[in-house]
């Protein structure tokens, strides 16, 4: 149950309102290439314009080390915006200050500006106080609608909302609301499916799910750390040496529901146009690395994918940024969105994954926070969205 209040609970006719969203999108050659998470803002963003409020856009892009760097400038984002919208948006060349003050001022009901990159200030990650203080002055009213980066306590995540009401936005409640209500009362048989590179990133999720879920399907570079502790040889593949005997107590202690690759498709080096074969898993010969699971995985995998009524995934089967070891990212992709299970994407890879298979409108919800949807599932709280007004 989301037990903060929403945008529907405040008045914004003729007010200042604050807005941060998550506009950390890839920019190629100066321009938006992947559009999702601006899309996603939009029902928030066009309710307070018919609301008429005065709204003032915020976020980061990227990491540039709390100094300005114009390669991230969010200026393409305000004109990839009012294409989408219809409408002019005005844009501030810093996110605090004279500039962003005088623009804040100027709007009008139902008016957009975009301030600039947060992130080009220090005082943004240290959530200093004054730096929060200097955006909670644009406004008269604060609203999150970052999902990912409410796992963040940074200055426009979480410092600001102690200093303005604040509420949440509709990408915020929706993304809560789903992977909420999913871990809370589940629909069984319940499949969970891991990937990525490491289970050092992971350990907290994977020890929730495998007491939450009948099955945990694991892939990717972290499986590859779950064989080695199995005692299986992986010559030269991507093993956590450092998480092996926490993969031995994870796996202790799964009473079999945790399900590990059977077979891999293996290379002799680390490249696209690599050689490949596929091995079963006590196969692995010197000088080659796992970088896919294999066909006999991929058919388990999907004979659980089908028989669950929820499903909810994070984390590549493989290195699918290489085309030749994509397939059983795909092959999963594609069973999931083929499947009546209610189905949760948990952001980062896996959600690109989605959108590259243009399966997105096949999933009943794709989320927006990778890191943010991974420390929710593990249980802890999140600072950007603690800090909102309770119901």
């Amino acid at each position: 149950m989301f037990n903060k209040k929403t945008i529907r609970d405040m008045d914004f006719s003729g007010r200042r309102v604050l807005v941060r969203v998550d506009f950390n999108v890839p920019l190629e050659g100066g321009r938006v290439s992947d559009d999702t998470r601006i899309r996603a803002a939009i029902p928030t963003i066009e309710y307070l314009i018919n609301q008429g409020a005065k709204v003032i856009l915020c976020s980061h892009l990227g990491r540039p080390k709390g100094t300005p760097d114009p390669k991230l400038s969010l200026k393409p984002v305000a004109e990839y915006l009012g294409t989408l919208l219809d409408k002019a948006i005005s844009f501030s060349d810093d996110c605090i200050g004279e500039q962003a003050a005088q623009h804040a001022a100027k709007l009008g009901a139902g008016e957009l500006l975009l301030l600039e990159n947060t992130r080009f200030h220090p005082e943004e990650k240290a959530n200093d106080p004054d730096f929060a203080q200097q955006l909670a002055d644009l406004a008269d009213l604060y609203v999150n609608d970052a999902f990912g980066s409410a796992h963040r306590a940074h200055a426009s995540t979480e410092g600001v909302a102690h200093l303005l009401p604040a509420v949440a936005g509709f990408l915020m409640e929706k993304e809560i609301k789903y992977l909420g209500e999913a871990l809370a009362d589940p629909a069984h048989p319940f499949v969970a499916i891991l990937g990525g590179a490491k289970i050092s990133d992971k350990i907290g999720v994977v020890k929730r799910l495998v007491d939450l879920a009948d099955s945990l399907l694991i892939g990717g570079g972290m499986a590859n750390t779950f064989l080695a502790a199995e005692g299986y040889e992986m010559a030269d593949s991507l093993v956590e040496q450092e998480a092996l005997e926490t993969a031995k107590e994870l796996l202790a202690t799964s009473k079999n529901r945790l399900l590990l690759p059977s077979d891999l498709v293996i290379a002799d080096r680390f490249e696209n146009g690599a050689q490949t074969q596929v091995v079963a898993v006590d196969s692995v010969p010197q000088g080659w690395r796992a970088l896919d699971i294999g066909p006999k995985t991929i058919d388990s995998f999907q004979v659980k994918v089908k028989q669950a009524k929820l499903v909810v995934w994070n984390g590549p089967m493989g290195v699918f940024e290489f085309e030749n070891f994509a397939h059983g990212t795909y092959a999963i992709a594609n069973t999931i969105a083929a499947s009546e299970a209610i189905s949760i994407i948990g952001g980062g890879d896996s959600a690109a994954a989605i959108q590259r298979a243009g399966l997105a409108d096949r999933i009943s919800h794709v989320s927006t926070g990778g890191g943010a949807s991974l420390e929710f599932l593990e249980g802890k709280t999140l600072p950007g969205v603690a800090a909102l007004l309770d119901r």
